[in-house]
């Protein structure tokens, strides 16, 4: 019988393009100080693939940490403007030390910083993957991070691995590799349960993988388990397959690499979607929401067709025409997300009619549609992250 875990394993290596987030606490050596050669490391066996043609993005924390070293903070601050002064001061050493090290294989690197609003503008989204490719093109390896110096609680990502998912979606990665501080993710934590056993693989949208990532937040990050199950989803809403594997594993990108079975393989299972899908299900920020009667929640299910404004019973929020809202059955339950054609003033007047009385309604008729259907991802399973 053919061992599939180790099929796929080992066809890793004819993946072409990796996204690879390193986690703070691998980063900082858990908050002491940027750890050079744990990098150095990193850097030599990323440098490894890029030799073999794999095209690297690399998504990188650590900016806040090491700033809050260089700053003598013991303690991660709450105030916006204090993790913004931490991460000005910290992304200059993580870009410098990145250079350096990826120097010394005459790899050029660039510095990609991303809020949410580069993602969540189609114009923003569509230059961000632009360059991103262009990059990988001219084989530089673009190094992402949150842009935590100007961001601000309402436009964050809120942790890096949603943000390498989401890169994983713009650039069509055809990996995520997310290396933590454990070897992988388990049944339970290992810390307090030891009879936990590591997962190798398993379907990402896997509904025990929820009870399985408990919570828990590091003191430098923001991430946990529960953000990495999260981020799989995203990516795997791509195509794209993670694999979330301890960064202190030795040689441990060089042996995924080679197929060696290391860390928790959480499968895509599905067929990439439509790019101008993968940012409409990614836009993280919506704007208010529709409550749609059974007929549309059936007629969008079913038939993949545009929203019209007799299919809404109610508006809620103050959106405006071309922001993204989220549309719910009548127990709220999310059915889809788009960008409606409408302001919710004007959908409050509209709501329930035909479409020939849009005119009439409103004195002038810009769109037949509410949401039309290629500005419509429908939900088919845990597509979407928490708002």
């Amino acid at each position: 019988m053919i061992d599939m875990s180790m099929t796929i394993r080992s066809s890793l290596k004819s993946r072409k393009r990796w996204v690879i987030k390193i986690g703070s606490a691998l980063l900082t050596d858990n908050g002491r100080k940027l750890d050079r050669p744990a990098i150095e490391n990193w850097v030599k066996q990323i440098s490894g693939l890029h030799a073999n043609d794999i095209e690297i993005i690399l998504v990188s924390s650590g900016a806040v940490a090491a700033g809050m070293n260089r700053l003598g903070w013991t303690t991660r601050p709450t105030s916006i403007h204090d993790l913004q002064a931490a991460a000005a001061v910290g992304q200059m050493s993580l870009v410098q030390t990145y250079q350096e090290a990826f120097g010394c294989y005459s790899i050029h690197t660039a510095q990609i910083l991303l809020d949410h609003d580069d993602l969540s503008n189609r114009e923003r989204y569509i230059n961000a993957r632009s360059t991103l490719n262009t990059l990988v093109g001219i084989k530089a390896i673009p190094v992402v991070n949150e842009n935590d110096t100007v961001v601000t609680d309402e436009i964050r990502f809120g942790d890096n691995d949603s943000l390498a998912a989401l890169v994983a979606n713009l650039v069509d990665a055809d990996l995520l590799v997310i290396l933590t501080d454990q070897d992988g993710m388990y049944t339970a934590d290992p810390r307090s349960n030891p009879d936990a056993t590591l997962i190798s693989e398993t379907d990402a949208n896997a509904a025990e993988l929820d009870a399985m990532a408990g919570g828990g937040t590091g003191a430098l990050g923001t991430g946990g388990m529960q953000t990495k199950v999260r981020a799989a989803r995203l990516a795997a809403r791509s195509g794209t397959d993670t694999l979330i594997v301890g960064g202190k594993i030795e040689n441990v990108i060089s042996r995924l690499y080679d197929g060696e079975n290391l860390g928790t393989l959480l499968l895509a299972n599905q067929q990439p979607v439509q790019a101008r899908k993968q940012w409409l299900a990614g836009h993280l920020q919506t704007r208010g929401s529709l409550v749609l009667d059974d007929g549309a929640v059936r007629v969008l299910k079913r038939d993949g067709r545009s929203l019209l404004a007799v299919g809404v019973s109610k508006a809620v929020g103050q959106f405006k025409r071309g922001d993204m809202v989220v549309c719910v059955d009548k127990s709220g339950v999310e059915i889809a997300r788009g960008l409606v054609n409408y302001s919710a003033r004007e959908v409050e007047l509209i709501k329930g009619q035909p479409t020939e009385s849009i005119e009439t309604l409103l004195g002038y008729k810009d769109e037949d549609e509410l949401i039309h259907r290629d500005n419509l991802v429908v939900h088919n399973t845990q597509m979407f992250a928490e708002n």
